[in-house]
């Protein structure tokens, strides 16, 4: 044999062999982890996305399907090649166009496929990257905020395993979205699921605050490019989807919040509702009295801070200071309940530390400007060299710049050169007047309606830990971060709120629980609800109440605790509107907060009854009580109920009939001919006393003077003279109370007579009234009765 020949035949079937094994690997790598199966072609784009359960291909392949976006000098870029580094378990993306590569390690676990970016060249090159978007054909139920989607079978989902990784598809510069939630959207195939990582080692000009402060300039943060940019792909079964999250949560060393050492999510004060309140050291043994009679788990405080940024607490609820809330934390805990404070999480009041008499040099600045000449300590008017941020009136409560130590506010800036600060009040907010010199720095603070100012992100970090201070000298275990928008203030869109939260969370030494006023993907980790819905503007039933019930749905699709949001028991609070919200909450098995102040409580003579209702509607709705076919009932926002106990664990439901509508209207008579329209109403409930709403409907005009008379001889007299949208409601007493186009209570008139007490069967029913005006309204009236019960009781313990 001829041995070089050997040789020669040797070498070039070896290069064959290299050659078709590189070829391969270009030509398509195929990665397994757990359930999921997918397929990368040699472009970098998904050719299969499949469960080994269902053996059905998800992805969706009519459309383009990267496994990576490049977004580059604002343009974006699919991969133009793909290579797999075997050994190392990297594949390595090529984006021709841009001059970039990007090299992403593989690790296949046993119940998810982890990528991240190890490397990515030239970083001045990169504005961002977007994991995705990968389209696939499921859609029936998307997760908008955790970026898992479900068909009834399958849940496939995409997990963003640091705060650097956003969810979402890098919807504009600042990397922020004021939607709920976009790591997964609903397609017309079925969904999206995506994230995406900003490069910030660069300085930036942002549109900050979701595009409302233009032009912001943000400084780099050094080492925060997109390289460790991670995600996790998983699919399993749809019923297994929360077990999966929290393997997933565990493995990569996630935020994983418990409560008595079991996860959250899965805990027994999961979608529980709470009371807020304002207390002090002197009423915190009642308030926790009133806490515990209710049967709720929390007492939150609505505000006890005499500034934020320090969190300075209020001298007259706490004036023993931190000592005095932990005595306070320490009573809650021993009568085994959460004790939480109200926050505006990076909000600074004006009379904070960081405001005066020395303003922080970290302070938030919307933009700068420079000083044209020299101003002494007094002068009213200062020149800058651009009027730019200085003349944004849309975001610019306090009309404040900081000079030095010194804090200014100027009526407005001048719009041509010179231009110049005009009517200054030098030494805001107890700062020091000072003289100035040409060229230094006029920097616009970034403020809010609220009267506060902003930190930049390093101060911002601060801030989150000046709250674990707190937490942890205290023992505090609830908080919310209410205003978690603030956090858009350092410019670095949700990466800053992302920040924020984690800082504060790694921060505290206790098991807490916490809710926010917004929801972000990462922040699913830590967050215990989102509780949405205020008091403020009208009556149980009319203050956001669909808004509240619009969002059960998302937090069905997310994996949150159903939540309706904030009531008001204030001193006028009666059983009916109570029960009202109580059994919507049943409905939807939905928790709530319950804002019931002292004074509200001392002067409500129901209050008793009030809470003893919260303790057992919320016995009943924990405890399962409630049958599918009784919670639909429960969620008709007309349908009335009340809740009967018999025994512990045991109640009797009373359902309330309504009957039709009736209605009088003006009409003319001949002089003399009575004036009265009849009414007749067959009563299909038991007996009992006479229950009614009484509406006032049209679009001006009023009503005065009406009068009921029952079966041609009990006669019920309302002197008083009732607007569009007003109504009178009877719960059987003889309070009938009095109610505001917006549904809030206006007060209460007292029957002239006892209340009727009404038979089942026919009645007759003459109402009498004077309408004032051209145009005049209509009465509306529809009377209830309580009707049929049900027993139920409790399915789980409690």
């Amino acid at each position: 044999m001829n041995y070089k020949l050997t040789l020669t035949l040797r070498t070039i079937a070896a290069s064959i062999m290299l050659s078709l094994t590189i070829s391969c690997a270009n030509a398509q790598v195929t990665l397994t982890a757990g359930e999921l199966k997918i397929q990368l072609n040699k472009q970098g784009a998904f050719s299969e996305i499949t469960s080994s359960v269902t053996s059905k291909n998800y992805l969706y392949t009519d459309t383009a399907a990267s496994l990576m976006t490049l977004v580059s000098n604002n343009k974006r870029f699919s991969p133009t090649s793909m290579s797999y580094d075997k050994a190392q378990k990297k594949i390595i993306l090529s984006f021709k166009e841009a001059g970039v590569t990007i090299d992403i390690k593989v690790t296949e676990k046993a119940t998810h496929l982890v990528l991240e970016v190890i490397k990515a060249l030239p970083a001045n090159k990169i504005d961002a990257v977007i994991w995705g978007p990968i389209p696939n054909t499921i859609g029936k139920t998307v997760g908008e905020i955790i970026g898992v989607v479900r068909d009834g079978e399958t849940s496939l989902g995409m997990q963003v395993l640091n705060i650097k990784t956003l969810g979402g598809n890098y919807s504009n510069n600042e990397g922020s979205t004021w939607e709920r939630g976009i790591a997964a959207i609903p397609s017309k195939w079925g969904s999206y699921i995506q994230a995406y990582s900003i490069n910030r080692e660069r300085d930036r000009f942002v549109d900050a605050w979701g595009g409302v402060t233009k032009n912001m300039p943000v400084k780099a943060l050094k080492g925060e490019t997109v390289v460790g940019s991670k995600i996790a792909l998983f699919t399993c079964k749809e019923n297994q989807t929360l077990d999966r999250l929290e393997q997933i949560e565990l493995a990569e060393n996630l935020p994983h919040p418990t409560n008595k050492g079991v996860w959250f999510k899965k805990s027994d004060v999961f979608g529980k509702s709470y009371m807020i309140s304002s207390f002090g050291e002197d009423d915190i043994d009642e308030m926790i009295a009133y806490t515990k009679r209710a049967g709720l788990y929390s007492l939150y405080h609505e505000g006890p801070f005499e500034s934020w940024g320090h969190f300075i607490l209020s001298k007259s609820q706490f004036p023993s200071g931190r000592q005095g809330l932990k005595v306070c934390v320490d009573k809650a805990k021993s009568a085994d309940l959460y004790l939480g404070m109200h926050t505006l999480t990076n909000f600074i009041n004006t009379n904070d530390p960081y405001i005066t008499p020395i303003p922080d040099n970290r302070l938030s600045l919307t933009g700068s400007s420079k000083l044209v000449k020299p101003t002494d300590a007094n002068q009213s008017s200062i020149e800058v060299a651009s009027p730019e941020y200085f003349n944004d009136e849309k975001n610019n409560s306090l009309h404040t710049v900081k000079i030095g130590s010194e804090l200014i506010r100027y009526k407005s800036v001048t719009s041509s050169a010179p231009y110049t600060l005009i009517d200054c009040q030098r030494g805001a907010f107890g700062t020091t007047q000072s003289a100035h010199q040409t060229g230094e720095e006029v920097g616009k603070l970034f403020d809010h309606p609220y009267n506060v100012f902003f930190p930049n992100l390093d101060m911002q970090r601060e801030i989150a830990k000046n709250i674990a201070d707190l937490m942890n000298e205290t023992g505090i275990t609830h908080l919310d971060l209410d205003g978690h928008e603030g956090a858009l203030a350092a410019g670095q869109g949700d990466y800053g709120l992302e920040l924020f939260a984690k800082d504060m969370y790694d921060n505290v030494k206790h098991e807490f629980i916490i809710g926010t006023s917004l929801s972000k993907t990462a922040y699913w980790h830590i967050g215990s609800y989102y509780n949405w819905g205020e008091p403020w503007y009208g009556g149980f039933k009319e203050s956001m109440q669909q808004y509240r019930i619009d969002n059960q749905g998302l937090f069905e699709r997310n994996f949150m605790p159903h939540m309706l949001g904030w009531y008001l028991l204030a001193e006028n609070t009666t059983l009916p509107e109570m029960e009202w919200m109580l059994a919507r909450a049943a409905g939807y098995n939905a928790g709530f907060a319950m804002v019931a102040r002292p004074s509200s409580l001392r002067k409500n003579p129901l209050s008793n009854i009030l809470l003893d209702a919260i303790r057992e509607w919320e016995a009943a709705r924990n405890g399962n009580a409630f049958s599918k076919e009784q919670q639909e009932e429960l969620k008709n926002s007309k349908n009335e109920f009340h809740l009967e106990k018999i025994s512990e664990g045991k109640w009797n439901l009373h359902t309330y009939a309504i009957s039709t509508l009736f209605i009088r209207e003006k009409f003319e008579r001949q002089p003399g001919e009575p004036t009265h329209t009849t009414w007749k109403f067959n009563q299909l409930w038991r007996e009992q006393p006479l229950q009614f709403r009484l509406n006032i409907a049209g679009t001006d005009g009023s009503v005065k003077n009406i009068k009921l008379q029952i079966d041609n001889y009990k006669e019920i007299l309302f002197p008083i003279e009732l607007k569009v949208g007003e109504s009178l409601v009877s719960d059987g007493t003889e309070t009938i109370r009095l109610y505001d186009s917006n549904g809030k209570p206006k007060g209460t008139i007292k029957l002239n007579t006892t209340t009727p007490i009404l038979a089942s069967g026919s009645h007759t029913i003459l109402v009498d009234s004077e309408f004032i005006g051209d145009d005049a309204p209509k009465i509306e009236v529809q009377f209830k009765g309580m009707n049929k019960a049900e027993q139920i009781e409790v399915k789980k313990s409690l």
